[in-house]
């Protein structure tokens, strides 16, 4: 069974950074992309960023390029997001997803930008 959980979420002044990670299990992520997607309240669900597991190569949204950084240490399990350069609009539920036949799903971990 596969099952994604998110974590290192909190509140963060604007400006300034955060990490969220995403464990998965039931699966090797040598096999299967990893994608991060925010909602915040009143809003859709968005793609933020996605990384390959063909060649770890990157996808980003344009609301998060050049502040956020998705990676994969060590080909391991896990998949991190690093945030920079915080902003009150990136205040959301953060979820990653792998799509293994259908869309598994993480709890999700709350962001919160403010001062």
């Amino acid at each position: 069974q596969v099952h994604l959980v998110e974590s290192g979420g909190g509140l963060v002044q604007p400006g300034g950074s955060l990490g969220i990670s995403c464990a998965v299990s039931g699966l090797s992520l040598d096999h299967y992309a990893v994608a991060w997607f925010r909602q915040a309240p009143g809003k859709e669900r968005e793609g933020i960023s996605c990384i390959s597991a063909f060649d770890g190569s990157t996808y980003y949204a344009d609301s998060v390029k050049d502040r956020f950084t998705i990676s994969r240490p060590n080909a391991k399990n896990t998949v991190f997001l690093q945030m920079n350069d915080l902003k009150p609009e990136d205040t959301a539920v953060y979820y990653c997803n792998v799509r293994r036949d259908t869309d598994h799903w993480g709890q999700g971990t709350q962001v919160t930008v403010s001062s």
